[in-house]
């Protein structure tokens, strides 16, 4: 819980997220935004067709870097009241969501700015990787662009 009592929550799972419940867990009476940020899988990359992806973590890294956001967050927008990061792990077919990020501030501004923030910091900080599985059969892990530990033609689990 942030010390102005709002709430930061973080989940990695491998069950199908929802941004209902990520919308409705950020949701307050003194908040008149919520702004969401929805990460699908899309079915090609690149001119090949994508079947799947799949996501693997180090859990506890990646939870102490979400927490890490979280209170970067809130220095520097501290009107938002509650931060929800969700990224499910494991197998998300195409269509699902991979990452839902709710936050909430009593004006749009900070909450739209916030989420954009959080969702570029997550790719480019938070250990999670992903494996695009592609028709043919080949998979292949993919590092973000923004990825901080970035470094061509290594195996981005290697790091």
């Amino acid at each position: 819980m942030a010390a102005d009592g709002g709430q930061d929550l973080i989940t990695l799972t491998t069950d199908k997220l929802s941004a209902d419940r990520v919308s409705e867990s950020v949701t307050c009476p003194s908040c008149g935004a919520v702004s969401l940020f929805i990460g699908t899988t899309r079915d090609n990359f690149e001119g090949k067709k994508v079947i799947r992806l799949e996501y693997e973590a180090y859990s506890p890294m990646a939870e102490s870097e979400l927490r890490k956001i979280c209170r970067e967050i809130r220095t520097k927008w501290p009107s938002v009241r509650h931060i929800n990061i969700q990224h499910r792990l494991g197998v998300v077919p195409i269509t699902e969501a991979s990452v839902v990020i709710g936050i909430s501030s009593p004006h749009r501004s900070d909450s739209l700015e916030a989420v954009k923030y959080c969702i570029d910091t997550l790719k480019a900080t938070v250990p999670i990787w992903k494996k695009e599985v592609y028709e043919s059969g080949e998979p292949c892990w993919k590092e973000n662009k923004e990825c901080l530990w970035a470094d061509a033609g290594k195996d981005p689990k290697q790091s």
